[in-house]
């Protein structure tokens, strides 16, 4: 369990909230929560027939989750900063979403040791966690959050081990180098190859336009994109990439197809750059068919403008899409205010979707959590297809596609 300083501090505002949350952490008795729903698994929701409860092994799982709640903060003489209050909150979020989780499987017949532990948000902190046997001794570790902070734990513990998740950052799983890490927010070239699948089986055009502004991180979606798209379209599909300068597309007007729709990717995140060649397109669209795909990032982008996007029939992949009209969301929603007084944020939502996926399996097939290549799940803020990738561990690759319709983003895939 986590350990708590007598001295504290006066604080104030959210700080309040952070301590008090802390109290719930430090509680090592059983609790009896209201009990929310589990969504179902691919399999259950295939049974067309009520089926009695697995019977449960007498066994206690063991999870260590490793949270940043910046616990140094509250010595005399130290302080929140807004960046580490900040950290402190999605910790305490993410931690309420997975305990209500793991206390809804319980009622279920489930039996956990959750131990939590506090990584500071420090590289070096989370590297001497590495050598915690309450630690790496555990069924199923989760966190830390950071990947720097991920990074030095990981590396230290790259042997026979359980498995080490990812629980809120995409970072590409090579950059920590850990056969053990399971990876649950989709990387970037996640989304890169779920868009070539989607433009080769759904599109099927003659060629692909890949508009770059000439920065260098445009290759972490590039590379991933054109090789899926290679792979998928077997060679058939051609794809043209050009820098693109000053929004000027005139170049490109030779190659462009009036009949058919004419498929553009922009992969940057630079403002400047999109703003520009969007409204360049958007003048192109007036006299040939276009179909645009940009970068994951854009859905949270406030000065895209909703009509230009939809004009340019805009599709942009996603791994994090709340149904907040789903029963399943519904009832998730209603239990954490019930039991927490406060709206659940995403952090919440991810902790409660990721608390179910792996409770579950701790609790199933002599707790394996390994069999969640054979376990699909579907979550509230995303669904979970596991697939194992040689040297980097576990990955899920599961990412929607959507598009702009009716001024509004929406799932087609």
């Amino acid at each position: 369990m986590i350990s708590v300083r007598n001295h504290l501090p006066l604080l104030s505002g959210n700080k309040w909230f952070i301590i008090l949350g802390i109290v719930l952490l430090a509680a090592c008795s059983p609790k009896v929560r209201p009990v929310v729903t589990p969504p179902k698994t691919e399999t259950e929701k295939n049974e067309t027939k009520p089926q009695p409860p697995k019977p449960l092994p007498a066994r206690q799982s063991s999870i260590a989750l490793l949270l940043p709640f910046g616990l140094d903060h509250l010595d005399p003489g130290s302080g929140y900063t807004d960046v580490s209050l900040k950290q402190g909150l999605i910790a305490l979020d993410y931690y309420q979403g997975f305990q209500l989780a793991l206390d809804s499987l319980t009622s279920y017949g489930y039996n956990y040791k959750l131990r939590v532990f506090d990584t500071q948000a420090s590289a070096n902190q989370s590297r001497k966690m590495a050598f915690n046997p309450n630690i790496w001794g555990s069924d199923l570790i989760v966190g830390p959050i950071f990947p720097d902070d991920m990074k030095a734990f990981a590396q230290p513990l790259s042997g026979p081990r359980k498995p080490i998740v990812s629980p809120l950052s995409p970072a590409a799983p090579a950059t920590i180098n850990n056969p053990n890490l399971v990876t649950i927010i989709p990387p970037l070239a996640e989304h890169a190859a779920t868009a070539a699948r989607y433009i080769c089986k759904r599109l099927q055009p003659a060629k692909v336009f890949i508009l770059k502004s000439g920065f260098t991180d445009e290759n972490d979606y590039i590379i991933p994109f054109k090789n899926s798209l290679d792979s998928v379209g077997k060679g058939r599909i051609k794809v043209v990439q050009t820098v693109v300068v000053r929004g000027k597309l005139g170049s490109l007007i030779p190659q462009l197809a009036k009949g058919s729709p004419n498929i553009f990717v922009i992969p940057s995140t630079h403002q400047s750059f999109i703003t520009v060649v969007m409204h360049s397109l958007d003048s192109l669209a007036k006299s040939y068919p276009v179909v645009l795909f940009g970068h994951p990032s854009w859905e949270k982008y406030s000065f895209l403008h909703a009509d230009i996007l939809q004009r340019l029939r805009t599709h942009i992949t996603s791994a994090d899409k709340v149904d907040y009209k789903a029963a399943a969301t519904v009832n998730f929603m209603t239990q954490y205010r019930k039991h927490y007084h406060v709206e659940a944020s995403e952090y919440a939502i991810k902790g409660f979707d990721e608390g179910m996926y792996f409770g579950r399996l701790l609790g199933q097939d002599n707790g394996d959590v390994k069999a969640m290549t054979k376990t699909d799940y579907e979550g509230i803020h995303n669904n979970f297809h596991i697939v194992k990738r040689p040297g980097t561990g576990y990955v899920n690759t599961h990412v929607n596609v959507m598009d702009y319709r009716y001024y509004e983003l929406r799932k087609v895939e």
